[in-house]
């Protein structure tokens, strides 16, 4: 028999207010908390509460607090990976960001899915699916990035797009829902 966790990380239908999963998400939250009220000069502080938050991320990733996710261990972010101000993850499923890749103010990246059927919705049961996005990408400002998307390689997404399908490298997309309006060089 699986555990919650165990779920959660297969992509299978999973109980979040399990124990373990509670106290996991607890804990990410006490260090958000520090993370988006330590002193802006205090910037020594920031990457060592980064680096205990984003567990399986680059030491090079830089983040603008205030920042919001639900466990930060799903979070895989390369090298020179730029969050600005008031991004949210949720990250039961996997999030994946390549190297050198900024993502602007707002932006809310979402891996939960919860059932269509309303009775089964009622059960409170959710469950991920990952979120890909490729080296050297920009997203723009209050941009959402739906569960299960891949954007590729030097891709720009316009702000305050609706990312709900694939995106595909070297293209500028934009709207909602977010569509390629054209290859880049």
């Amino acid at each position: 028999m699986k555990t919650e966790k165990e779920k959660m990380l297969a992509g299978e239908y999973f109980n979040p207010f399990d124990k373990e999963l509670s106290k996991e998400r607890l804990e990410a939250r006490k260090l958000l908390h520090q993370l988006n009220h330590n002193a802006p000069e205090n910037l020594q502080q920031q990457k060592q509460i980064i680096r205990k938050l984003l567990l399986n991320s680059s030491k090079a990733t830089f983040i603008q607090p205030p920042f919001y996710c639900d466990y930060g261990y799903n979070i895989k972010a390369g090298k020179g990976v730029f969050f600005n101000f008031n991004c949210t993850l949720l990250d039961l499923a996997n999030i994946e960001i390549g190297d050198k890749t900024m993502i602007g103010p707002n932006v809310q990246i979402y891996t939960a899915v919860h059932p269509t059927n309303a009775d089964e919705r009622a059960t409170l049961v959710e469950k991920g699916q990952p979120v890909i996005i490729g080296k050297n990408v920009w997203i723009g400002g209050n941009a959402t990035i739906c569960p299960g998307v891949t954007i590729g390689d030097k891709s720009i997404i316009g702000a305050g797009s609706v990312v709900t399908k694939d995106i595909p490298a070297n293209v500028m997309a934009a709207g909602n829902p977010c569509k390629v309006i054209k290859e880049l060089e």
